[in-house]
């Protein structure tokens, strides 16, 4: 690669440019650590993305019909900390840059979602940030359709690397995106060839210009060191009616020694390198200097889209008062003031008639009154939605033809899903949720666990929750997946009994702005526990009294979801013995954490004997069995201890001892 004719050729570009890779190197010079190549070798393609086709406005960065950058390729942090700190974002100073990858700042090492104004989402783990911008590019066009595109028109660029393309969920989310012609949608591949272990073709071979071709995208490739070249490619994406993918023949730490070298992908820290790497760049500068010229013409760069801000604000201001109402609302992820009133009616409803439904039918008859009312949910299911009941009534299916639809078809896609739905609450103006079988927790769950590093509350339905499937057997029985769910910082695992509680499991969900929910829910009918009617959503305490003991109390049985039946069954059984039992009913254990002690001291009194019942492994109940004033020897668990088997739900639930009978023999076992 000739430098020197790159500089000659567009000098004003070329220093553009230079300036994020003088930047990056020092960051990680300083730092120590760090990735350097892919900002190096990408430089001029953000230069050119930025420069003169990005809509976005530092002043008002959270402008809702700004375009979105995503940086898939997240170990390439620098690039758009410098991109940031250049157009004048006001949180990413020169000092932040200083101390990238140091406690407290907000140049994490890789862009943390939260930290600093301009990073969209969290990208780190490869192939996330491509499958949120599918989601991204869904959600643009929902709101499009909803609202017009004086008020919504925007488009979601990527900058992705080999590594993004390897990872399995990119191929669910450029097929998603073909299937739905996202053509709002720009994917920049980072095409040099290299990964940490050497040339890509040490493990791959695949042709990845004809795969996205053939998951119907358009695909245009290019010298991504050439200014024109890359003008020229997304102005012809803009133009196009696919998503398209821009193929950049890029090369790694451009003009370091390291260039187009495994070593170029990571830490270049070598002073003399550095040295001569900057020489090569005509940049005679010191470190973390910025010349006054090069700083103002980026911060031009930055006032670009600010007349387009003022547009639009001025259209937002024309607008009736309902509808700036709605998008204020739905950007501060508010929901209708009628929710409650209408969930409340629909307890009373439920508590009357007492109804035996699966949980899953409970979720459907929550969400038939809750989408008429809440315009930006979008439902969806991975190939199960007759299965997981996650579509309303009132839902036509989004696709080409039908922008306006709020479900989605996503195929056999769990991860996908996760990460698309984590995309379109990213985006704003959206609350989606999405249904599998709860065992597929396994396939959704790297997107699951960035949802609650986020604090984004994706609703994660997730059906078919024990061994009571019945005869699908052990590959589809989840036994570990609650506790994997409840060991993930920042999650509400719900997991109700009935209706009632499943309407109180969504109110919470959808109230909540900073955390994910899973929502664990039966495919076996389940009777109404909940017959007295309370307006108190008590689910919100996260576990609570359903049945007093009569009598002295000697005993609590705890219990979640399909469960708790069975823990009243037991009830039954030992009250007939005379021994005082009550019954505790734990929709979410981390609800029931955040009360205070005296309400848990309330819940758990010291001194009775406690047995847990639950249709799965024991993991985590021990700190309600032993702790909050328990005892090892007055605690026991029924539940399962291996894997499931295949057989009808009624079968399983005896040869696995997970009975009345069962739970009442462990609690006089402990008396």
């Amino acid at each position: 690669m000739d430098i020197a004719a790159l500089r000659a050729a567009h000098p004003d570009h070329w220093t553009k440019a230079a300036a994020i890779r003088a930047l990056t190197l020092d960051a990680v010079a300083a730092a120590k650590s760090g990735h350097s190549g892919m900002p190096m070798g990408m430089a001029d393609v953000a230069t050119v993305l930025y420069e003169k086709h990005l809509k976005f406005d530092p002043r008002n960065p959270d402008w809702p019909d700004r375009d979105r950058f995503i940086l898939s390729a997240g170990h390439g942090s620098m690039l758009l900390y410098s991109l940031l700190h250049l157009t004048g974002y006001a949180d990413m100073t020169i000092g932040e840059i200083r101390n990238f990858r140091q406690w407290g700042a907000r140049t994490a090492g890789h862009p943390e979602y939260g930290h600093a104004s301009g990073i969209e989402t969290t990208t780190g783990p490869l192939g996330q940030g491509i499958s949120n911008a599918v989601g991204f590019a869904i959600a643009e066009e929902s709101l499009r359709a909803r609202f017009g595109p004086k008020l919504m028109d925007h488009r979601t660029y990527v900058i992705a690397g080999d590594g993004c393309l390897m990872e399995g969920v990119s191929q669910e989310a450029i097929t998603l995106a073909g299937r739905q012609r996202l053509s709002r949608l720009t994917v920049l591949w980072d095409n040099n060839n290299i990964t940490i272990d050497g040339s890509v073709d040490l493990a791959d071979r695949t042709d990845q210009v004809a795969r996205f071709r053939a998951s119907g995208w358009e695909v245009i490739e290019i010298d991504g060191h050439d200014p024109d070249a890359i003008d020229a490619a997304l102005t012809a994406a803009k133009a196009s009616d696919l998503p398209t993918m821009i193929a950049c023949k890029t090369h790694i730490a451009l003009g370091h020694a390291a260039q187009d070298t495994s070593k170029g992908h990571g830490a270049l820290t070598d002073m003399d390198q550095l040295a001569a790497a900057k020489t090569a760049y005509g940049w005679p500068h010191g470190p973390f200097e910025i010349p006054s010229d090069v700083k103002s013409a980026w911060e031009e760069i930055g006032r670009r889209g600010a007349p387009e801000f003022d547009a639009w604000a001025a259209r937002l201001e024309s607008a009736s008062p309902t509808r700036q109402a709605e998008i204020t609302r739905i950007f501060a992820r508010e929901v209708p003031a009628k929710l409650t009133s209408r969930i409340r009616a629909l307890k009373k409803q439920i508590s009357e008639e007492a109804p035996k439904v699966a949980t899953r039918k409970s979720s459907e008859m929550v969400l038939e009154v809750i989408n008429p009312i809440m315009p930006e949910t979008i439902g969806g299911s991975a190939d199960l939605s007759g299965s997981n009941n996650t579509r309303s009534g009132d839902m036509t299916v989004f696709d080409i033809d039908n922008r306006k639809g709020r479900y989605i078809h996503y195929g056999i896609r769990e991860h996908g899903m996760a990460a698309a739905m984590n995309g379109m609450v990213l985006h704003g103006g959206i609350r989606p949720y999405g249904g599998t079988f709860m065992c597929f927790t396994d396939y959704a769950r790297p997107a699951m666990r960035l949802a609650a590093l986020m604090k984004v509350p994706t609703v994660f339905v997730m059906t078919h929750d024990s061994i009571g499937l019945g005869e699908d057997g052990p590959t589809h029985q989840p036994v570990e997946h609650l506790a994997i769910s409840r060991a993930t910082p920042n999650t509400h695992v719900f997991r109700p009994c009935d209706t009632v509680e499943t309407a109180e499991a969504w109110e919470l969900a959808l109230q909540s702005k900073d955390a994910p929910s899973v929502l664990s829910l039966t495919r076996q009918g389940l009777p109404t526990l909940r017959t007295t009617h309370k307006t108190k959503n008590l689910s919100a305490q996260g576990a609570y009294v359903l049945a007093e003991a009569e009598g002295k109390r000697r005993a609590i049985i705890l219990a979640t979801g399909s469960e708790v039946e069975i823990a009243m069954q037991a009830r039954d059984l030992l009250q007939a013995e005379g021994i005082g039992t009550r019954v505790v009913s734990m929709p979410c254990w981390e609800l029931f954490e955040d009360q205070t002690e005296a309400y848990r001291r309330r819940v758990l009194p010291a001194g009775p004997v406690r047995v847990a019942v639950e249709a799965g492994v024991r993991f985590g109940w021990d700190r309600w069995l032993y702790g909050e004033r328990g005892r090892r020897d007055k605690g026991g668990f029924v539940g399962m201890h291996d894997f499931g088997a295949s057989a009808p739900a009624e079968v399983l639930y005896e040869k696995f001892g997970i009975t009345a009978e069962a739970v009442a023999a462990e609690v006089k076992s402990l008396l």
